[in-house]
């Protein structure tokens, strides 16, 4: 408490207090200084909060009962409440570490510090009080029972909630209420999620805030939507901590397998924040950004169905600009592709030539993106042509285009394309920092398979791609998304290698039905057409295996080639 670090100006912000002016911050210290024990300080910013809201001639009693209240929660070790009572009212608590005074922490060893920021503690819960529990309650309890009394306890400490959206970008779950405990249950993250949400956290974790000991808020790192949510969160519990009362923390955490890593990074010299990924969270936050904006990741909502003039006009404007912006190459594909699986919707076996064209010109930009492209025309629908421009090979470290662009040049069978694809150095494509390694290793056996290598170096690779893609060695993409659909045409090429024909056409039922299972009620272009089993079941059909032409998700005139056209360049 020292008055010293008041900015200049009375009616401006107070630089350590700044709830309060300069000037009542000045007098809320002078109320506060003869509290002080024995040369020991205690933080301010709740006692703030409460003088805030209320007329100054109030302050010396509020500031009065507050550190009466104070000394009341810092009675403690004398053995007035029984183990029984201790633990029937012990709670699991988080505080901010500032609060931890000298004493505090000589009376405290059990204690930990689990964040930047935040201290984990256990705290009494009475009738008009709150105590924080010291050395001799935790060895009167025991140490162990105390724990599961603590968590139990606390799990069971009331809140509300409700879905917030802030201007329109990320959804964020704010959970709340009167309980100074309610912050607390970030300690146990993903049992509350599954209270409030009715599902678990993904694997990837949750973003999250507590700004004060009665609110917390979380977002769950499923999509793209974690890029908007980080900067979200930050704003938001700002505020929320600026407002108070009972401040907790300002800073975003980032909950995963239990434990909370600040991404916050706090310059008290300049008094400024910043938000710093850990390398683990960046490259799991770039893999969901590129997966959602390829249209790769299932919305939990039903997405409306596509527009196909809309999506049309998109390819037509973004084709026609590569001649001026050679850049747009990566986008024209992404558009194309997404038009060629919408057309599935009203034409799923690719019967009219409108869908084909669409095919055809996702093959083409697929291919131009990795290997480049002579002049040629580019057909997107009746009276639409545009002229593709000369574009020379400059491969991008996209790992992912690069499957969508060998996948529809297989299943339109443009062998001297894949012949190209199959070129492009895999060197390249593992710059891709965004992608598991067993995506590389995919890569990596098709490349091999596709130009007539030994087949026990097929295999070979093969097996280093399943190796990969277990649980334990994927950390970019979520699990679903993983086992449901991009593992399936590996599990396919497997049996087609074998040339076991039940076994694929058993695989193939299976890769369909966890397409279904996936992409559920969605009508998002992707959920349309499985394109890696559509690429494998091409493969195998053209290899003399008795697939059924009819299915689900697999286009049939592009399946058994009767919708196979000659392709520009």
């Amino acid at each position: 408490m020292n008055a010293d670090n008041a900015l200049d100006t009375p009616d401006g912000p107070d630089r350590d207090l700044p709830m309060l002016t300069a000037a009542q911050a000045v007098r809320l210290r002078a109320l506060a200084a003869p509290y002080a024990e024995d040369g020991h300080s205690f933080p301010l910013h709740n006692l703030a909060h409460l003088c805030r809201r209320a007329p100054q001639e109030r302050w010396p009693e509020m500031v009065a009962a507050h550190f009466a209240a104070l000394r009341e929660a810092r009675r403690g070790g004398a053995g007035d409440e029984s183990a029984e009572e201790l633990l029937h009212g012990v709670h699991a608590r988080l505080l901010p570490t500032e609060s931890f005074t000298p004493d505090l922490v000589g009376a405290m060893r059990y204690a930990r510090q689990v964040a930047d920021g935040l201290v984990f503690a256990y705290a009494l819960d009475r009738p008009t009080s709150v105590r924080i529990l010291t050395d001799p309650d935790v060895e009167r309890a025991g140490l162990q029972e105390l724990g599961e009394a603590a968590y139990a306890n606390l799990m069971r400490v009331p809140v509300e909630y409700e879905e917030v959206t802030i201007e329109g970008h990320a959804l964020l779950h704010s959970v709340y209420g009167d309980s100074p405990f309610v912050a607390s249950k970030a300690l146990f993250l993903s049992e509350l999620a599954r209270q409030v949400t009715g599902e678990p956290l993904p694997d990837a974790g949750a973003l999250v805030a507590v700004p004060t000991r009665h609110l917390l808020a979380f977002h769950p790192i499923t999509d793209g939507s974690v890029a908007d949510a980080i900067n979200d969160l930050a704003a938001y519990a700002y505020r929320a901590h600026q407002d108070g009362p009972g401040s907790l923390s300002p800073r975003v955490y980032w909950w995963h397998r239990g434990a909370l890593t600040s991404l916050t990074v706090i310059d008290d010299e300049t008094r400024t924040f910043s938000l710093q990924p850990p390398p683990e969270l960046y490259g799991v936050m770039k893999g969901l950004v590129r997966l959602d904006r390829a249209g790769r990741l299932a919305d939990r909502a039903t997405a409306e169905a596509p527009d196909i003039d809309k999506l049309t006009q998109t390819t037509v404007e973004a084709t026609a600009g590569l001649a001026q912006d050679p850049a747009g190459l990566g986008d024209a594909f992404g558009s194309a592709l997404a038009l060629a699986h919408a057309h599935c919707a009203a034409d799923p076996d690719v019967a009219r030539i409108e869908g084909w064209d669409a095919w055809a010109a996702a093959v083409q930009l697929g291919s131009a993106l990795f290997t480049g492209a002579q002049p040629q025309e580019c057909h997107l629908g009746e009276d639409l042509v545009r002229q593709l421009p000369a574009i020379s090979a400059e491969p991008p470290a996209d790992a992912r285009a690069w499957l969508d662009a060998f996948y529809v040049s297989v299943v339109c069978r443009q062998r001297d394309r894949v012949n190209r694809l199959c070129r492009v150095p895999l060197e390249v494509l593992r710059r891709d920092d965004s992608v598991d390694e067993y995506v590389l290793h995919w890569i990596d056996t098709l490349q091999t398979y596709w130009s007539e290598s030994p087949m026990d170096d097929v295999v070979e690779k093969l097996i280093a791609t399943m190796k990969a893609s277990a649980p334990e060695g994927v950390t970019r993409a979520p699990k679903d998304f993983v086992d449901l659909i991009d593992y399936q045409p590996a599990a396919l090429f497997h049996r087609l290698i074998t040339r076991d024909h039940d076994a694929f056409a058993e695989a193939l039922t299976e890769a369909l039905a966890h397409h279904a299972t996936y992409w559920g009620e969605s009508a998002a272009p992707r959920s349309r057409v499985a394109l890696g089993p559509l690429a494998m079941a091409s493969l195998a059909y053209d290899a003399g295996f008795p697939v059924e032409a009819k299915q689900p998700y697999l286009p049939t005139y592009l399946l058994n080639r009767e919708r196979i056209e000659d392709i520009p360049g």
